[in-house]
């Protein structure tokens, strides 16, 4: 009789089986529906480099808001030296224009997102944000929506003194300032899961060596997330919460 080859089928994913969850903010926790955040670049740029900003062209979804500062620098004719001489006071009254306009700030619930941190609480996960808004930004778009108190930390683009050594300027230094605190907290064995909404989301989880989940709820499909092989893809966060999933 022939021998049959045996299939060994990959393992399913357990979602829920991490001791961190660290999310993206924009598109993936809240979608903004104000220009609070939009207007500050436009200030901040006028007023530090005295040009006008142009975005036409530059990636917004996934960047930083350095990296989106830096890009639009180049276009203006900004110098290396100039940008990287004026960037704190950029930063710094960028700041300033979101706290000064927090009460129009309108941070929509993504679907399901109270819910699904809720959970997470209760079962006692560390959860955290990484985003590549400034810090003083992401906490004032999380209070907004009303959430920022399930989150312990967060790691982002800039902190709030915006002195040398603060910044992180892509997507992965911003991750692994996260993971690192994860670990310093829970140790170094600790497992870590992302969950973002695009592409840059996927490939920083990957650099850092860690899970991630990609959610449609921001610009981009589910289509365009999947090809990005994340180890789960799902239309918004409400497919985490359905009974049948593990």
């Amino acid at each position: 009789m022939e021998k049959l080859e045996s299939t060994v089928l990959p393992a399913p994913f357990v979602w829920n089986g991490f001791a961190a969850y660290l999310f993206d903010i924009d598109g993936t926790l809240v979608n903004s529906r104000d220009g609070v955040h939009y207007n500050a670049f436009f200030r901040a740029f006028r007023e530090t480099w005295k040009r006008e900003l142009k975005l036409d062209g530059i990636p917004l979804h996934g960047n930083t808001d350095i990296g989106i500062l830096r890009a639009a620098a180049l276009v203006a004719g900004v110098s290396v030296a100039e940008f990287s001489g004026k960037l704190p006071q950029a930063l710094a009254m960028m700041q300033a224009e979101v706290e000064v306009n927090a009460a129009q700030l309108r941070a929509e619930l993504c679907p399901s997102i109270r819910e699904l941190l809720e959970r997470l609480h209760s079962a006692g996960k560390l959860l955290g944000v990484t985003s590549g808004n400034l810090e003083p930004i992401g906490w004032a778009k999380l209070r907004a929506a009303g959430i920022a108190g399930y989150f312990r930390f967060g790691a982002f683009s800039a902190a709030p003194d915006f002195t040398a050594g603060t910044h992180n300027e892509t997507r992965v230094a911003i991750f692994q300032q996260g993971i690192g605190e994860v670990r310093h907290r829970l140790g170094e064995s600790a497992a870590v899961c992302f969950i973002g909404d695009t592409p840059a989301d996927v490939r920083a989880a990957r650099a850092v060596s860690a899970s991630v989940i990609a959610v449609a709820t921001g610009i981009n499909d589910v289509e365009t997330l999947r090809r990005e092989r994340p180890d789960l893809c799902l239309s918004c966060c409400t497919e985490l919460l359905e009974p049948h999933r593990p």
